[in-house]
């Protein structure tokens, strides 16, 4: 009997050992966070840009891990490293890096026994690390053994040695330059300066950086790097409050009006504090809505496009509630890379009676048939207007596009489902802004397509949502079979 509550306790022992000193092995990543970690593999470039406490600088922490250690888990999608490498971990401060940083990599600084109880397990440290000076505790530089994966027994093998190297951007550009690296962390963002030396020291080893913050200095050079100038190096992903499981959605409302007004987008969503560059300076909760259970038969429904050259395709569907003059964004999404016959599968199940209005390139002519890019949706059974769409009195003025969704958002007469506003919408909303006056064209798939969709909402039909097409019309009366509301 002794016997077994002795192996009891040790097998206990054990898995508590793993627990503490193998944290790497129970991080499961948020979707944001695995969607980030999964452009590693095509981006030298990343920032992975939140709020406060959502999780960032613990995505940072896991991914530098598995890096150093070359233990990655089975969902890995992202960059792998097949050898050690030479990497740096930079923070805004010697103190900052130290209590976040190396804490999350190491264990809490100054205490012997937290040693080896952050993400880097305590087995893979390859020597003591080596003291930095000026703050007490500070690493300077750690050691850590790399593994290769070994098909034949399914055990990690041991190929040598990552070393890591803590900086801060206190210490100036200077202390960036020298030797070439595979891979650079920063935590909370760099000066340009800083970060340019960065891509110095990763291009000769086709090494990459990534970066990870909350946007609280605003539009600065670093973050229009990411927003506004275009690469296929780069990419950025965000992560608000509702993307964060671990803190629970009773919560959210009071953490986002515990902050200042002003920071509650920054701290909250990660969005950047854009003053009067932003389009639409509008709180989410004055937009946003429940998913609707119910949608009375009355409310006009229509689909609206922007075309997918040179980037996604993107497509909404609205609802419009004539009674009360109110617009509703039901749904949304964007596919890049596809062809019209993708977009149009993924559209038709949802609402395939739905009219569909599109911008004014979609009148241009393709060069292999000659066609009009529309008819290519035509051809896939949606029902196209005849023409672009424009306003009732004529034109088809992006301003006057983009006001009249500000009036319809401050007056309480746009509203927008939660889901969305959690999603690849509520993204594109809260970063949409201009440079020098002008409307940055990126990231912008899904307001274009909103827009048109205000702008035509008088063609929308009061049709049934679904796969079903027998009629673009709906019995709503008995002895009626036309649509009362065409």
């Amino acid at each position: 009997m002794t016997g077994g509550l002795d192996d009891i306790l040790a097998s206990l022992e054990e898995a508590l050992d793993r627990r503490t000193h193998r944290k790497l092995d129970f991080f499961e990543p948020y979707p944001k966070q695995a969607a980030f970690f999964a452009l590693g593999a095509t981006k030298r470039e990343r920032l992975l840009i939140a709020g406060n406490q959502l999780g960032k600088s613990e995505a940072g922490a896991a991914e530098f891990s598995y890096h150093l250690t070359g233990r990655y888990p089975f969902y890995w999608t992202g960059r792998r490293y097949p050898k050690p490498i030479r990497a740096w971990a930079a923070g805004e401060s010697s103190l900052v890096v130290r209590d976040v940083q190396q804490k999350k990599l190491c264990g809490q600084a100054g205490v012997t026994e937290a040693y080896g109880t952050g993400y880097i397990p305590k087995d893979d440290f390859a020597d003591k690390p080596s003291m930095a000076r000026g703050v007490t505790d500070a690493y300077d530089t750690i050691q850590v053994n790399h593994h290769r994966w070994d098909e034949a027994t399914k055990l990690y093998v041991k190929d040598g040695v990552s070393t890591a190297s803590f900086k801060s951007y206190e210490q100036g550009r200077t202390k960036f330059q020298g030797e070439p690296v595979d891979l650079i962390w920063c935590d909370e963002e760099p000066p340009m300066d800083v970060y340019s030396e960065c891509l110095t020291r990763i291009t000769a080893t086709r090494g990459m950086i990534f970066v990870t913050f909350t946007p609280l200095k605003g539009m600065s050079d670093v973050v229009r790097r990411y927003l506004s100038e275009k690469s296929d190096d780069r990419d950025v992903v965000t992560m608000t409050i509702y993307d964060a499981k671990h803190i629970a959605p009773e919560d959210r409302d009071a953490i986002i009006a515990g902050y200042p007004a002003h920071e509650r987008d920054a701290r909250a969503m990660g969005v950047p504090i854009l003053g009067s560059g932003r389009i639409f300076p509008i709180e989410d909760s004055l937009i946003t809505e429940n998913p609707l259970d119910y949608i009375p038969l009355e409310w006009t429904k229509l689909w609206s496009i922007d075309f997918g050259i040179a980037h996604p395709f993107a497509a909404v569907l609205s609802l419009w509630d004539r009674d009360t003059d109110i617009f509703h964004i039901h749904h949304a999404f964007k596919i890049p890379n596809a062809l019209p016959l993708q977009h149009a599968a993924a559209m038709k199940p949802i609402g395939a009676a739905v009219p569909v209005a599109w911008p004014h390139d979609g009148g241009n002519r393709e060069k292999s048939s000659g066609d009009e890019l529309i008819d290519s949706y035509r051809k896939q059974e949606l029902i196209c207007l005849p023409g672009p769409a424009q306003f009732e009195t004529g034109g088809n003025s992006v301003e006057a596009g983009l006001l009249e969704m500000n009036q319809r958002m401050t007056t309480g007469r746009f509203k927008v489902s939660r889901v969305l506003m959690q999603g690849d919408w509520g993204d594109e909303f809260r970063f949409y802004h201009r440079k020098d006056g002008l409307i940055v064209k990126d990231r912008d798939d899904l307001m274009d397509a909103t827009r048109i969709g205000v702008m035509a909402r008088r063609h929308g039909r009061a049709v049934i949502l679904g796969g079903k097409r027998a009629k673009n019309r709906q019995v709503v009366a008995d002895d009626v079979d036309f649509d009362l509301f065409g």
